[in-house]
C-alpha cells in the first residue's frame, strides 16, 4: 500500500507557493508542474484540530468544508483570533491595506506588520497597497471607518475572485487604478485615528507571481474530494489557496483547503475523478507526494 500523506495546506513564501505536509515536508508548486494525487480508498476526512492541537475525538468532517474542522475545534480556533476579532490586546503593530481582486472588487483589511505581504498572497489579492500602520485597535477602527464611510467591504467571496482572474485588465496601471482612487478617498477622511501612521501609496501587483497573464478561462472547480478519487493536471496558475490545473476537459480550479484532513496517495495517471462544479459560463521512503 502506498504511503498516505496529510496536507497541512498551501503556504506562500518569497519563492512562491508550496504545499505543506504533516511532519514539515514541502512540495514546491512551479508553473508547468504536473500535480497528481489520489485520496486513499476507504478514507474518511478527519478534523485537523485547532491551534496546533489534534482533534480530541478525531471527528469526521464534510468533504466540502474549506475549514476541515468540527464545530468544537472551529470554535476553539476562533476563540483567539484577530480575524474573528476576539483579540484586543495584541501589542504588535498592524498594517491596514487595500486589496484589489478584479474590477469593482476592492476590500480593506488588516495584517500584522511582521507577516509582510503573506496575507495578501494567501487571499489571492491581484494587487494591493498599504494604507496605514499602528496599534491593533487603531487599525481596527480604520477598517471600520472605511466600511462605514466609504462602504468598502472587508471580505470578497472566493467564487467572485475566481470568476474574473482570466479577464483582468492587461496593464498594471489599469489594475492599480481602483486602489489608488480609494486610497485618496480614505486618507482624506477626517476621523483618521491619530495613532495610525499613514503609509504612502505604493501598489504591488501579483499578476506575475500568480501566473495570471494569459490565464485560460476555467471551466469549473473541484467541489470536494472523495475516498478513491483522484486529481491530476498541469499547474498553470496559483492564487491564494487556488490551483488552476489544465486537464483534458479544460482548466479546473482546486481549492487546496479541500485537501486537508484526507489521507492522500500518489496517482500515476492523475485523471480528475472527483466531483466538480461546472461554471455556468467559461469564465523507498518517498520524498514527497508529487
Amino acid at each position: 500500500m502506498a504511503q498516505a500523506w496529510k496536507c497541512s495546506g498551501l503556504r506562500w513564501s518569497a519563492d512562491g507557493p508550496v504545499l505543506v505536509w504533516d511532519g514539515g515536508r514541502h512540495s514546491a508548486l512551479t508553473r508547468g508542474k504536473r500535480v497528481a494525487f489520489g485520496v486513499a480508498e476507504g478514507g474518511v476526512r478527519i478534523c485537523v484540530g485547532a491551534r496546533g492541537h489534534t482533534c480530541p475525538v478525531g471527528a469526521a468532517v464534510p468533504g466540502r468544508s474549506t475549514g476541515a474542522r468540527c464545530e468544537e475545534c472551529a470554535r476553539l480556533d476562533r476563540a483567539h483570533s484577530v480575524a474573528a476579532d476576539t483579540i484586543a490586546d495584541d501589542p504588535r503593530p498592524y498594517h491596514v491595506y487595500l486589496a484589489w481582486f478584479g474590477p469593482g472588487m476592492v476590500k480593506v483589511g488588516i495584517t500584522a506588520e511582521a507577516r509582510g505581504s503573506a496575507r495578501l498572497l494567501e487571499q489571492g489579492a491581484v494587487c494591493f497597497s498599504w494604507l496605514g500602520l499602528g496599534p491593533l485597535m487603531a487599525a481596527r477602527r480604520t477598517e471600520e471607518l472605511l466600511r462605514a464611510a466609504l462602504r468598502v467591504p472587508d471580505r470578497i467571496p472566493y467564487a467572485e475572485k475566481r470568476a474574473v482572474r482570466a479577464a483582468l485588465p492587461e496593464t498594471a496601471a489599469d489594475r492599480a487604478r481602483e486602489v489608488a482612487e480609494l486610497y485618496e478617498r480614505a486618507v482624506a477622511l477626517p476621523a483618521w485615528p491619530e495613532s495610525l501612521v499613514r503609509e504612502p501609496l505604493r501598489v504591488v501587483d501579483h499578476v506575475g507571481v500568480f501566473g495570471l497573464g494569459g490565464l485560460p478561462v476555467a471551466v469549473g472547480q473541484v467541489s470536494e474530494l472523495v475516498a478513491g478519487g483522484a486529481v491530476g493536471g498541469e499547474l498553470v496558475a496559483a492564487a491564494g489557496p487556488d490551483l488552476h490545473l489544465a486537464t483534458g476537459g479544460g482548466v479546473v480550479v482546486l481549492d487546496t483547503r479541500l485537501m486537508t484532513g484526507w489521507g492522500l496517495v500518489p496517482a500515476a495517471v492523475g485523471e480528475l475523478t472527483v466531483p466538480t462544479r461546472q461554471f455556468k459560463e467559461a469564465a523507498g521512503v518517498q520524498d514527497g507526494l508529487f
